[in-house]
């Protein structure tokens, strides 16, 4: 028998919604394992749901991703066996030491890559993945801007866009963090709390701007980033972390040039199989060949998620946290 400690929700809230619990866990059903979890990620979209911006159904136990050994198996699984490393990058409930699993969340982890770093990143790997490689193909011929270039999903996809050959630049908002999106692979970088972003990347490119914005930011930003994107050039949406964007009249993505528009999630470019497992073997060869390497921010016990939280939502913080059963 085996009782696992989880940080759960009865509503939403703060960072101080969170109860912690203890629970027995029952065998693993046909097609699933059961999972000791090792290291568990922390990130942003847990915020979403904590707090009542994304709807969750109550109660829930937070988190999308984890590593972990595989402590049993269920009847009828063949793809895994028990004492394997193995993680998930979009499976609801990892808050948790153990829990039980669906074989089709779960991916292996090679050996050359340790748990903190997969847990820290495998979920923002996969969004820059499907962000780079299958939204659009970015080429060595495209300049981008990316916001937030020194956070979690800054961070891999500097490194991803320069191992492509793509001109980054990207925007930060202190001196600290424009060395790190320097080191990470950022061409030029702008502080936004020093510069018009727009008027900066208008210089930077003599007057094109860019074919592609990600934006991860939101409210902030979301606007006068359309002002950045040349003729028929892409705006990416995929984050709020300074809120939703105000409404957008559509008639303005015409007088901007004809833009493009996309509100895109990580659960819509893994919706089988197939997906989840390319998506992953993709980004976890980038670390297997340290084109990418992970800053982990500060880890915290499962006991000190509120903690983790807090961290997580201070905007100035560099590198992911993590929890550790």
């Amino acid at each position: 028998m085996y009782k696992s400690l989880s940080a759960n929700i009865y509503q939403t809230g703060d960072s101080r919604v969170f109860k912690l619990e203890t629970s027995v866990i029952d065998p693993p059903k046909p097609n699933q394992v059961l999972l000791k979890q090792t290291a568990i990620g922390v990130n942003y979209i847990d915020t979403y749901f904590r707090s009542g911006l994304y709807p969750v159904e109550l109660p829930a136990t937070l988190g999308d991703e984890a590593v972990g050994i595989i402590e049993q198996v269920g009847e009828g699984v063949s793809e895994f066996s028990a004492g394997q490393r193995v993680a998930y990058p979009a499976a609801k409930g990892a808050y948790t030491q153990y829990r039980t699993i669906d074989t089709k969340e779960l991916v292996p982890v090679p050996d050359g890559v340790d748990d903190k770093t997969v847990a820290a990143s495998l979920l923002r790997g996969m969004t820059v993945e499907y962000l780079f490689c299958r939204l659009y193909k970015l080429t060595a011929n495209d300049t981008i801007l990316i916001h937030a270039a020194a956070g979690g999903v800054g961070q891999i996809a500097c490194q991803w866009a320069r191992a492509i050959g793509a001109t980054v630049i990207g925007t930060v908002s202190s001196a600290e963090k424009a060395q790190t999106a320097k080191l990470n692979g950022c061409n030029f970088v702008i502080n936004y709390r020093e510069q018009d972003f727009v008027e900066a990347v208008n210089d930077i490119t003599k007057g094109e701007k860019v074919d592609v914005v990600y934006d991860g930011v939101g409210k902030d930003t979301f606007m006068k980033s359309l002002d950045c994107l040349r003729v028929r050039g892409l705006m990416v949406s995929f984050g709020n972390a300074s809120g939703k964007p105000d409404p957008l009249d559509v008639l303005e993505l015409s007088k901007k040039g004809s833009l493009y528009l996309t509100r895109p999630t990580l659960y819509h470019y893994t919706r089988n199989r197939e997906e989840i497992l390319e998506s992953a073997a993709r980004y976890l060869n980038m670390l297997e060949k340290s084109r990418i390497k992970i800053q982990i921010g500060e880890t915290f016990a499962l006991s000190d998620v509120t903690k983790a939280h807090d961290y997580l939502v201070q905007r100035n913080r560099i590198g992911s946290p993590v929890l550790i059963p």
